[in-house]
């Protein structure tokens, strides 16, 4: 997916909607987000120090913002 202006990215929990994120968007940044995608990471796993071990999944948030739209990032 290409990130283009008036696009912002956030990490969620796992558990998180699409719902629930854009409400949250609207009331913490007082923005209405045109639409939000979500995007799923998978676990990992990886080799460090000679020892095996799992780097955790997650979950991402593209929310989308009408032109002239901006969120703040203090």
């Amino acid at each position: 997916m290409k990130v283009e202006e008036g696009v912002y990215v956030f990490e969620v929990t796992s558990k998180a909607n699409a719902g629930q994120i854009a409400s949250a968007v609207k009331e913490l940044y007082k923005v209405t987000p045109v639409k939000v995608n979500m995007v799923k990471i998978p676990q990992k796993q990886v080799f460090v120090r000679g020892k095996w071990g799992i780097k955790k999944g997650g979950k991402k948030a593209y929310v989308f913002l009408k032109k002239g739209d901006k969120i703040e990032v203090i």
